[in-house]
């Protein structure tokens, strides 16, 4: 299937998983702010999370984050983490274990964790499934896990550094052309989102490029920063501060529209390209937690998305909010593994491992 193909029936059946849940998740002004927006109906479905409760799960949360310290996960863990543990009054601790582009925290998630509510993980989409669709050595599945909610979904970016003599994602596709597999693309490691969309850009333009992977978008962008690399694919919440103080340049971004917080960087779409890409992050547990403590949770990112100061935070850090929670989360990873399947059968062959 051509990438464009995939690109548009990626985009179509996301947009027409979201409609459904529309119960649930509110949408404003086309910037997507899910249960932030949407207390009246979540309130219908999970009461919010009473200060006074006792949190069934103990008296402290071990967060497990797949990548290295001052990546997407990371940068979510910042702003979520301390008002979580202020409304499930609860002390959090991460736990940073990268590897595996993620797999190394969500074996230890699905196969090693205990089923009590005390460890949880940031869970990244898609390379949550991806792993285990395009390597058959790793053994857990999105099964074995309890889906507690999403938070952000992130667009797809490009940048180099600062000093780069690529000025414009013209320039570089230009240099692709002239120079085909040397042009280095950095991504957040095989089988993530970044990863994905580099083989979706080269299906649409013919361009060949040479993909180098990191243990996270941090290390990704801080290649791209010091010159290391010709440009990372990365995503807008992980590197807008960056891009902000001018320390990394923005060529373009795989979002449908342009976006606010980056109002003078094109998208893709705008070049002829049509591919749009990015990453979620959200928080999942062990499958078979109690019920009270999937409850307690899941009112409790509830409680975090209407909080207006966690709110002008994201926005602050160009973190597009998207907050699904629950059964309508666990839909979310199903109907996201089903796309990405489609996706790895159409070019399982032509990707070098």
């Amino acid at each position: 299937m051509h990438a464009n193909t995939l690109s548009n029936a990626i985009t179509t059946s996301h947009l027409a998983r979201r409609a459904s849940l529309s119960s649930a998740v509110l949408r404003l002004g086309g910037t997507r702010l899910g249960g932030a927006l949407a207390l009246g109906a979540l309130a219908l479905a999970v009461a919010p999370l009473s200060q006074a409760q006792e949190y069934a799960g103990g008296d402290e949360i071990t967060v497990l984050q797949g990548f290295k310290p001052g990546g997407g996960s990371d940068a979510l863990a910042q702003i979520v983490q301390p008002r979580l543990a202020e409304i499930l009054g609860v002390n959090i601790v991460n736990e940073y274990m990268p590897g595996a582009t993620g797999a190394v925290a969500w074996t230890r998630l699905a196969k090693q964790s205990p089923d009590d509510g005390s460890v949880v993980s940031i869970t990244n989409t898609p390379m949550l499934m991806t792993n285990y669709i395009m390597n058959d050595a790793i053994s857990y599945t999105t099964e074995e896990m309890t889906p507690i909610a999403n938070v952000v979904t992130d667009p797809g970016i490009v940048v180099v550094s600062a000093d780069s003599p690529f000025e414009t994602i013209e320039d570089l596709m230009d240099a692709a052309e002239e120079n085909p597999g040397t042009v280095t693309i950095g991504n957040s490691g095989v089988g993530g989102d970044d990863f994905f969309t580099t083989i979706l850009l080269e299906q649409a333009t013919g361009l060949s490029f040479k993909r180098v992977p990191f243990q996270g978008d941090g290390p990704s962008a801080t290649a791209a920063m010091g010159g290391k690399i010709d440009a990372s694919f990365n995503n807008v919440g992980n590197v807008f501060g960056q891009v902000d103080s001018s320390n990394l340049r923005a060529l373009a971004v795989f979002s449908g529209e342009r976006l606010s917080s980056l109002p003078d960087v094109p998208t893709m779409k705008e070049k002829g390209v049509d591919v749009v890409a990015g990453s979620s992050r959200g928080y999942s547990a062990p499958a078979d937690i109690p019920d009270e403590v999937r409850e307690q949770l899941i009112a409790a990112f509830e409680t975090l998305a209407d909080d207006p100061d966690f709110q002008s935070q994201a926005e602050q850090r160009a973190m597009n909010l998207d907050v699904v929670t629950g059964d309508d989360y666990g839909e979310m990873i199903a109907d996201m593994e089903a796309e990405y399947r489609e996706i790895w059968e159409t070019v399982k062959d032509d990707v070098a491992q």
